[in-house]
């Protein structure tokens, strides 16, 4: 029985040898867990059960089970390389085949789908036509480096704040002559064509909470400098909406764009949340809905996944939502090689969902997760399983010189 005994310790040492020797060449490996072997013992069993008075016969190997714990999230220069903090697995697809990694080092193919080194795809939440995100099931995330298209301006919101204390100046709207307004802002327009226009807008005190906006398009006079409208205020200063023609659109102007781009584009100009403060003319907020084409500039990712396309038009575009996947346990899933893993009975099934929500961690964009092995505790472990399989060794030498004894008995 003691040979028995040693050369299961011998095996089960070897196969802890093994694992750490694992752990140790993939210390470097993005993603990585690591593994430890988990030792079990060894009785021989009769009819009646284990005896009482038996020693076992050795010791096996449970089970190797991957350990994981959060590797370290190292930053890189490269906005596709992608770290999880927390919770989850990349969702992976090769023509229909899943499988789940925590290695996030992507790229573009030539037909734009994320890959990683292997080709595999990662899969997320594409957007609709109106760029807004679809959350149902994950896809093949691709990003389109096509050009965007420009679009012609038709709101733009103005939020100003207008003097109580001015005056009625006593004469004409006149652009060359700052007495007969009291503040003034520009607004960048666009046309059909992505042509950008500057509509300066200047505002005059007509009456007691009353009024007149006036303006420019490339520095001449709309309307021959005549009123494009009137704001009235309430006596607290809010905007009267009662007075105005609708609360997010007072009035609309139209504004000179060229022939090519059709003559004249009318603008509707919001101008809610404007006040009437007694303190010097201050310009809150402004916005259009138009653009110039731009061209690709890059790519970033957002911590709750957002895929976003940055354009040399200033413009940032939602492209999808990278989709993280995770499992009751995860230590049942199969490794596959290749820093991938495959769902099993014993993983359950996958909990897929956008990062940020439920057991899902965030993403980290130009990072990755490092392994989580700790070199110095598997080095450690080395001596130790080194030591375990010499005393093993030992155990099956001094069982030796035993029967060496009875068998040159005379």
């Amino acid at each position: 029985m003691a040979f028995q005994q040693g050369l299961s310790g011998l095996n089960a040492a070897a196969r802890h040898l093994d694992t750490i020797g694992h752990n140790v060449a993939n210390a470097s490996t993005v993603g990585f867990k690591a593994s430890r072997a988990e030792f079990a013992d060894v009785y021989a069993t009769t009819v009646y059960g284990v005896s009482n008075v038996s020693p076992g016969i050795g010791v096996e190997v449970g089970a190797i089970a991957q350990q994981f714990a959060q590797g370290a999230i190292t930053t890189t220069n490269n906005s596709l390389d992608l770290g999880i903090n927390g919770g989850g697995f990349f969702r992976m697809s090769d023509n229909g085949s899943i499988t789940y990694t925590r290695e996030g080092q992507f790229k573009l193919d030539k037909s734009g789908y994320i890959v990683n080194a292997s080709g595999k795809r990662l899969t997320g939440y594409p957007v609709d036509k109106n760029g807004i995100v679809t959350n149902g099931t994950a896809q093949d995330l691709k990003l389109e480096s096509t050009d965007i298209s420009p679009k012609a301006t038709t709101n733009a919101a103005i939020r100003v704040n207008v003097d109580a204390r001015a005056t009625t100046p006593a004469t004409a709207f006149n652009l060359t002559d700052a007495k007969t307004y009291d503040g003034g802002t520009s607004v960048s327009v666009f046309d059909s064509l992505g042509r950008e226009h500057v509509m300066a807008l200047y505002f005059r005190k007509t009456a007691d909470n009353t009024w007149s906006v006036h303006g420019t398009v490339d520095g001449n006079l709309m309307k021959n400098g005549a009123s494009l409208g009137e704001l009235k205020f309430n006596a607290n200063g809010t905007l009267d909406t009662t007075a105005n023609t609708g609360t997010k659109n007072p009035f609309d102007v139209t504004v000179p764009v060229g022939a090519d781009a059709g003559g004249d584009q009318t603008i509707s100009l919001n101008f809610s949340d404007t006040t009437q403060f007694g303190t010097n003319f201050t310009v809150a907020h402004q916005e259009q809905n138009g653009n110039g084409s731009g061209k690709l500039a890059g790519f970033s990712v957002g911590r709750d996944g957002s895929l976003m396309a940055r354009y040399t038009n200033g413009l940032t575009v939602s492209k999808g939502r990278v989709a993280l996947a995770n499992f009751t346990n995860p230590q049942g899933l199969q490794p596959l090689g290749g820093n991938q893993w495959g769902e099993t009975a014993d993983s359950g099934a996958p909990l897929v969902g956008s990062p940020q929500t439920g057991t899902l961690g965030t993403i980290q964009s130009g990072a990755l997760e490092s392994s989580n092995v700790d070199l110095t505790q598997e080095l450690v472990n080395m001596i130790t399983a080194q030591r375990v399989y010499q005393a093993n060794a030992q155990t099956v030498r001094t069982h030796d010189q035993l029967l060496q004894t009875i068998v040159n008995l005379r």
